[in-house]
């Protein structure tokens, strides 16, 4: 809820800001991008830290840098001022808690992981639709700065709950180097963690088929909409603003079944087998978008990406989990490709948004940019599902759990 509930709702400030600052929407979407970055970036330290039994001291800074970040955000009146708050400062603490919790909810888990990876990510979804809402319902009566402070106080009481409810189940690794460079000896993280790197060079070889690479790719396109959808309705449909964030809150809560169930299928069959429909899915409903010409078709739109993109969010974590097998090693694995990733979901939107500058105000290029990463990225994990059933001893087209 309050880490990736507050990115993806990042959507009702992209206009806002945009017509406040008069900046492009490029420039505004910097801030909303770096905010995932960090959250995604400092994975690397707080992964290897929560191994090492620093899971309590990280949640207490996390925490007080989420809410520091919004109640400095509130005082703010210059882009670069919302830059240093709700880019630097709370992406910072939403890195401090997301992949500590991740970790953490991975050791409780064997069977049925996938399902609670998908569970805990449906969190998201009521903070992208609480704090939308809460925009919607305050910000025209109260103004930006008591809105914010208002968010600031809501993250404030739900951390608390959660700090006293999270607790580690295993005992703390002892000190060891901060990155686990013998998980690269594992040809599947390996090929993980390089080709989500790589994938930003759009660069592949023999063995880049791998998974690494669509983790990389997909995200690359995957926040486009929720940063962008608002001002689409607005500047294409016609739409006010407040009316626009209505959008938002049919994505964002749509995206709780598409959170749970595709994880749920995914223990069953595979989370692989179910990873590569699921950015298919999510690839050619971005091509449909260009197609859309009224608000009804963006409403329908809105509710079958909104499925889609949850799937890819949720069971990107529990792929990644398990390439794991020692779960002392969760916290330190899952942080180092969540560093990779960070640049792709640094670059996205700011891309999408040059390319919607680039061509007038026009969406037609920074959707079809989204939905290829999207396709590609599924391209790439169904070269991964041939790898992995070669190195099991089977065909490429047979039907087997990966």
């Amino acid at each position: 809820m309050n880490t990736w509930g507050v990115a993806n709702s990042f959507g009702v400030f992209q206009p806002y800001f945009t017509t406040l600052f008069s900046r492009s929407p490029s420039d505004i979407s910097w801030i909303g991008s770096f905010e995932v970055f960090l959250l995604f970036f400092v994975g690397t330290f707080t992964g290897r830290w929560t191994d090492m039994g620093y899971f309590r001291p990280l949640f207490v800074a996390g925490f007080l840098l989420v809410v520091l970040g919004m109640v400095a955000a509130s005082f703010c009146t210059t882009y670069w001022q919302f830059f240093l708050a709700q880019g630097i400062c709370l992406g910072l603490g939403n890195g401090c808690l997301f992949c500590p919790c991740m970790a953490v909810t991975s050791t409780y888990f064997a069977k049925r992981r996938s399902l609670a990876f998908g569970i805990t990510a449906a969190g998201s979804v009521v903070g992208g639709l609480a704090f939308p809402s809460m925009v919607r319902q305050l910000l025209p009566r109260i103004g930006l700065g008591w809105t914010i402070r208002s968010i600031a106080l809501i993250q404030l009481v739900t951390l608390v709950v959660a700090g006293l409810l999270v607790k580690t189940r295993i005992p703390p690794r002892k000190a060891a180097p901060l990155v686990e460079w013998a998980a690269f000896r594992e040809s599947e993280y390996s090929f993980y963690a390089v080709g989500a790197f790589m994938v930003r060079k759009l660069l592949s070889d023999d063995n880049g088929g791998e998974l690494p690479l669509t983790s990389g790719q997909c995200f690359w396109g995957t926040y486009f909409a929720f940063h962008y959808l608002a001002a689409f309705s607005r500047d294409v449909l016609g739409l006010s603003y407040t009316d626009s964030l209505d959008l938002l809150l049919v994505l964002n809560g749509v995206g709780a079944f598409g959170r749970i169930i595709p994880a749920q299928i995914g223990d069953v069959i595979g989370t692989i087998n179910i990873f590569a429909p699921m950015a298919c899915m999510t690839g050619t409903v971005m091509f449909c978008w260009i197609g859309v010409r009224s608000v009804t078709g963006l409403y329908v739109w809105a509710v079958f990406y909104g499925f889609a993109v949850g799937g890819v969010q949720s069971l990107f974590p529990s792929v990644l989990s398990s390439l794991t097998a020692d779960p002392q090693k969760q916290g330190t694995r899952m942080g180092m490709v969540f560093t990779v990733v960070s640049f792709a979901s640094l670059t996205g939107s700011p891309i999408a948004g040059a390319i919607i500058a680039a061509m007038g105000g026009g969406y037609v290029g920074a959707q079809a940019f989204a939905g290829s990463c999207m396709i590609l990225g599924m391209i790439f994990v169904l070269s991964a599902r041939v790898c992995k059933t070669r190195k099991m001893g089977v065909g490429p087209v047979a039907w087997i759990k990966v």
